[in-house]
């Protein structure tokens, strides 16, 4: 672990890429990060503060937390409510608040809501609770859908009746087509997700880059590797060079992970998905197939999906269009911060939001 460190932080070698982006002499150019982890690590390590003013990096959607739709929180609050039904998730969900409450508060108040490091956990807690519906609550990206899936092919051979995923799982690749065609943005380069990247491959971003004349870099999320990543991005972007570069080998390769996609489409299908602020798009999300719906607690539950107002002066949702930065919010750090959150940017440890307020507020 010491030479990981050593080599990815190595402090001579940031000096010099650092040196190097501060003499950048290029146009005015704007790189989105596409990862949450990426904007985490950007504010962590002070990287912006390192670019000259013509490199604009702007945070993307890439936090799986913050654009899960309101209703979704609602939904999850509604199963909590019966006496019969368990709730498991992971721990960022606990505090992203619904229409009136969330599921910490629902906790507090006496609801079977228990947070996991696994989905596969939830399988242990139906079989140790046959008497109750146990409903793990599935929100992420390609990352995190394989073992999703997984976990409903093992409750599918186990025979399991009291186990259901409420799912609002999401692709990548289209938000970032959608936010591509979009002037007001203005995005000249995308710094493309490492972990995303590890399951999908770098393969279906060359299409984007092609079609949108945008090039892309995929990183990892250690000094070095961000700054390498501005930097090359930075050099193609002047040079029209319209390529997606892989920065990221040690961990990502064109092919991706076959396995894991082909388990994921094994028990999910393409959706029409809403995301939160940025609206409804087509086939961005992944339902449950029907030859698996005995495990889809919207259907066994029939569970309303009615969009939902944002809060009244959040700006989350142009944020994560990149349109707005924290700072630009009337609420950030004074009506919504992380213990009291008003919008889902503030929660996660992915939300830009968070990330300002942690490291640049």
């Amino acid at each position: 672990m010491g030479d990981f460190f050593t080599t990815y932080r190595d402090p001579e070698i940031l000096e010099k890429l650092a040196k190097k982006i501060g003499d950048y002499k290029g146009r005015k150019i704007n790189i989105m990060e596409v990862c949450g982890t990426h904007t985490m690590a950007i504010s962590r390590y002070g990287i912006r503060s390192l670019l000259p003013e013509s490199i604009n990096l702007i945070s993307g959607p890439g936090c799986p937390v913050c654009v899960t739709p309101v209703f979704f929180i609602n939904a999850a609050i509604n199963l909590s409510s019966r006496k019969d039904t368990i709730i498991t998730t992971f721990g960022d969900l606990m505090r992203v608040p619904g229409s009136e409450s969330n599921l910490l508060q629902q906790k507090a108040l006496g609801r079977d809501v228990r947070v996991v490091y696994s989905p596969l956990d939830s399988i242990k807690i139906a079989k140790q609770n046959k008497d109750k519906n146990v409903v793990f609550l599935s929100v992420g990206f390609e990352t995190t859908t394989p073992i999703s899936a997984l976990t409903v092919l093992n409750a599918k051979d186990e025979g399991l009746k009291n186990f259901s995923v409420l799912s609002a799982n999401k692709t990548v690749p289209v938000a970032l087509e959608v936010l591509a065609m979009d002037e007001d943005i203005g995005i000249d380069g995308y710094l493309y997700p490492g972990h995303v990247s590890a399951i999908i491959g770098t393969g279906i971003y060359e299409e984007l880059a092609r079609k949108h004349r945008i090039p892309g870099v995929v990183a990892g999320f250690e000094p070095l590797d961000i700054l390498n990543g501005i930097i090359r991005l930075s050099e193609n972007i002047n040079q029209n060079n319209i390529v997606v570069e892989n920065a990221y080998q040690r961990a990502v390769s064109k092919e991706g992970n076959p396995i894991a996609v082909s388990k994921m489409y094994e028990v999910y299908e393409p959706c029409d998905s809403v995301w939160r602020g940025i609206g409804n798009l087509p086939m961005s999300g992944l339902k449950i197939r029907d030859e698996y719906k005995e495990f889809d607690a919207w259907k066994v539950f029939e569970l309303e999906q009615k969009v939902m107002e944002e809060p009244k002066g959040c700006l989350c949702g142009e944020i994560l269009k990149g349109k707005k930065k924290p700072s630009d919010c009337l609420l950030f750090g004074k009506a919504c911060v992380p213990e009291s959150p008003v919008g889902a940017c503030m929660v996660s440890s992915e939300g830009t939001c968070a990330a300002y307020y942690k490291y640049n507020f």
